[in-house]
């Protein structure tokens, strides 16, 4: 699976879906994930996976990107 660290693109969709969507864009993240799964597309699937992920760390109540 991609990562934030592997693939701009992951770094670039979490901050858009963050400034879109607030504490929900995790929630639409892995919605999407869900929609190109099914739809067979198991690379985006991943990259939303991915992105998912990176989202629920930087908003750990430990991360710095949470404290500021």
């Amino acid at each position: 699976m991609p990562t934030a660290g592997s693939d701009p693109a992951i770094a670039a969709a979490a901050g858009a879906l963050w400034r879109q969507y607030g504490e929900d864009a995790v929630v639409v993240a892995t919605l999407r994930s869900a929609e190109e799964a099914a739809a067979g597309r198991l690379r985006e699937s991943d990259h939303w996976l991915a992105v998912a992920a990176l989202l629920e760390e930087l908003s750990e109540p430990g991360s710095p990107q949470a404290q500021a």
